[in-house]
């Protein structure tokens, strides 16, 4: 058995997602966005953080950080 649950639906979480990506103009930062939502919906901010953090991946607009650390050591080293 997993050590983890599933306290939110896949609907409660894009929701969530949606409404930082939609609001964060609305406040000083992203940060801020999150941490207000994550309060109305009663997750932490940092676990509404990584839900963004993994639409943001599964959308193509950021890479996977393993992806991205290669490639920095990559080009550090000159290859």
């Amino acid at each position: 058995m997993s050590k983890t649950t599933n306290k939110f639906s896949p609907e409660v979480r894009e929701r969530a997602v949606r409404l930082v990506f939609d609001n964060e103009g609305q406040h000083g930062s992203r940060w801020q966005a999150i941490v207000s939502i994550a309060a109305k919906i009663g997750c932490s901010a940092h676990t509404l953080n990584e839900w963004v953090k993994k639409a943001e991946v599964d959308g193509g607009n950021r890479e996977h950080s393993a992806r991205r650390s290669r490639g920095q050591l990559l080009r550090n080293s000159g290859n």
